[in-house]
């Protein structure tokens, strides 16, 4: 009876170890297709914006926000969506290709941030965003776009930016 129970104990030990492996493995699994599928959705969503796709604007959230390069670009996904109509008029509104992207999530994985570097007409760019996941599927919640500027610059290009809002000021 005593070795009965030594094997029984050692046979469930053995089982929960497996399964406990498993479910360890089926975790990091899902996390790495959450990546993938998030990587596929925000490269749709710059190429929907290349090809001057209205969609681009159903991939944001109801409540979703857009920063811009400029200091005055804060737009909620509906007036983003009106400031950027005439860039859809035209076969391509802006072409965003990412060559860098690191991509984070909750563990619930109904959270997920991600920053990246992109190729674009401003030249290199950085952006970061927040991307909530629901039961219809993706969709940004935040995304923020900024352009890349050498240290080496910093101090000439502020110059330049208060000397701007100078001479605005003075109008």
């Amino acid at each position: 009876m005593k070795n009965l129970r030594s094997i029984m104990v050692f046979a469930v030990s053995v089982f929960l170890a497996f399964n406990l492996n498993a479910s360890i493995a089926h975790a990091a699994d899902d996390a790495t297709v959450v990546r993938e599928k998030v990587g596929q959705f925000i490269d749709e969503w710059h190429d929907d914006a290349a090809h001057a796709r209205l969609r681009y604007f159903d991939k944001m959230g109801k409540d979703g926000v857009y920063i811009g390069t400029d200091k005055t670009e804060r737009w909620t996904r509906d007036e983003f969506k009106t400031w950027a109509k005439r860039f859809f008029e035209r076969p391509s509104a802006w072409a965003f290709t990412s060559f860098n992207r690191h991509i984070a999530m909750s563990d619930d994985k109904s959270w997920i941030w991600f920053d990246e570097q992109l190729n674009t007409q401003m030249g290199i760019c950085q952006a970061s965003g927040v991307i909530h996941q629901t039961a219809q599927g993706f969709e940004i919640m935040h995304y923020q776009l900024s352009l890349t500027v050498p240290n080496e610059l910093t101090d000439y290009l502020a110059a330049g930016v208060k000397k701007l809002d100078e001479k605005t000021q003075k109008k």
